[in-house]
C-alpha cells in the first residue's frame, strides 16, 4: 500500500497518538459542543499551537456517518490549477487513513487535476483530527488555486459524491490575514490598532463573503486585501455546500494567532 508519510517537522502537531488524544481532549474541554452537523467547513492551518482548537472543533461537527472527507488546502498562485495526493493512504500518529481513490478517479474525469508531490501543511495538519473523530472514513487531500477553479472543484465534488452514493464532506483549509514584517504586510503599523484593523476590517471582509457564500467576493478579498492565505480551500468548501443546498454560512468561531 502506497502511504503518504508525515512531512511536517515536530511542532506543527503532536508526534504520538497518546499526545494527540490529550491535546484534542484539552481543545474540547471547555467547548459547548452540541449535536449539530456541518455540510462543509473552513478551518485554519497555522499549526495546532496556534489554530488547532478551532480546526478541531469544526471537524468534530462533521456527520459521523461520512464516507469521505475531502480536505482542500492551497499555497498556490491564482494562475495554478488543482493538485491531489495520489497515495492510497495517509500516515498519522493515530494510524493510517485510507484514501478514496475511487472518488478521486471520478473527479479526474470531470476536472483537470495534477499530482501533488510536495510537502504542504494545509492538508497534513488536519489529518490527525480526522483520524481521531472518524477512524474509518476515507480522505482525499487536495489543493486548489485561489480562483474560480476552486468554485468549480466544489461543484464537481458534490456531483461525484451524489453519483457514487457517497456521503462526502469538504473541509477548506484557509488562514486569514498574514500580518506583520515577516509577511511584508503591515499597512496599519503595529500594536493594538493593527490587531483591531485585522479583526474588524480585513478578516471581516473575507468572513462576510464566506457567510454569504459569495465565492467571487471571497477571491477578490483574498487577492486585493490579502485577507486570506490559501483562499481556494474556503472557496471550494463554500461551492460544495451551495451545491448541496446550503444557502448561508455560519461563523462557528474566530480568533487570531
Amino acid at each position: 500500500m502506497n502511504i503518504r508519510s508525515r512531512t511536517l517537522p515536530p511542532g506543527w502537531y503532536p508526534g504520538s497518538g497518546d499526545r494527540i488524544e490529550e491535546v484534542i481532549t484539552d481543545f474540547l474541554i471547555d467547548y459547548p459542543h452540541d449535536e449539530s452537523t456541518i455540510t462543509s467547513g473552513i478551518v485554519p492551518h497555522a499549526g495546532w499551537g496556534f489554530s488547532g482548537a478551532i480546526a478541531c472543533r469544526v471537524i468534530s461537527h462533521i456527520d459521523p456517518g461520512v464516507d469521505t472527507i475531502v480536505v482542500v488546502g492551497g499555497h498556490l498562485p491564482p494562475g495554478d490549477l488543482i493538485l491531489a495526493t495520489p497515495e492510497e493512504g495517509y500516515s498519522t500518529p493515530l494510524g493510517v487513513i485510507d484514501g478514496d481513490l475511487v472518488l478521486l478517479k471520478d473527479l479526474q474525469k470531470e476536472i483537470h487535476i495534477k499530482e501533488d508531490v510536495y510537502s504542504d501543511n494545509t492538508v497534513e495538519v488536519q489529518l490527525p483530527f480526522i483520524k481521531y473523530f472518524f477512524p474509518n472514513t476515507h480522505v482525499i487531500g487536495m489543493r486548489a488555486a485561489p480562483s474560480m477553479i476552486a468554485d468549480e472543484l466544489g461543484k464537481v465534488i458534490a456531483h461525484a459524491g451524489k453519483k457514487l452514493g457517497k456521503k462526502v464532506t469538504v473541509i477548506g483549509s484557509t488562514d486569514l490575514t498574514h500580518y506583520g514584517r515577516n509577511y511584508h504586510f503591515s499597512p496599519h503599523g503595529s500594536g493594538k490598532q493593527a490587531v483591531q484593523w485585522v479583526k474588524e476590517v480585513n478578516d471581516r471582509h473575507f468572513i462576510e463573503a464566506c457567510i454569504e457564500m459569495d465565492t467571487s467576493a471571497a477571491i477578490e478579498s483574498a487577492g486585493k486585501e490579502k485577507s486570506a492565505c490559501s483562499a481556494g480551500g474556503a472557496v471550494c468548501a463554500i461551492s460544495f455546500a451551495r451545491e448541496m443546498g446550503i444557502g448561508k454560512g455560519n461563523l462557528m468561531e474566530y480568533t487570531t494567532s
